[in-house]
C-alpha cells in the first residue's frame, strides 16, 4: 500500500520517506514529495533530534555538465 503524502506537512513528508526509504536525493523530493527545498526539511528534522547524515554525490545534468547533490540518510538507530 503507497502512502498517502497529501494530508502530512512538507517536514512530515520527508521525515515519512526517510523512514520508509532511509535515504532521499533533491530530485526524489520534487517528484515524489513536491518539495523543492528538501535542506530546509532536512533542517528542521535534524533540529528535531533526527540524525540525518548527508553525502555528497557526483553526476553530469542533462547538457553532460559535471554536477553535484547530496544525498540525506537517516542512520539505521532512527528508523522505526
Amino acid at each position: 500500500m503507497e502512502t498517502d503524502y497529501s494530508k502530512l506537512t512538507r517536514t512530515e513528508r520527508v521525515n515519512k520517506y526517510l523512514q520508509e526509504h532511509g535515504s532521499i536525493e533533491p530530485i526524489q523530493a520534487w517528484k515524489d514529495l513536491g518539495i523543492y527545498r528538501l535542506s530546509a526539511c532536512i533542517l528542521e528534522l535534524r533540529k528535531s533530534g533526527y540524525n540525518i547524515i548527508t553525502k555528497r554525490k557526483d553526476s553530469l545534468n542533462r547538457f553532460g555538465e559535471a554536477c553535484n547533490f547530496a544525498c540525506y540518510i537517516l542512520e539505521p538507530n532512527e528508523v522505526s
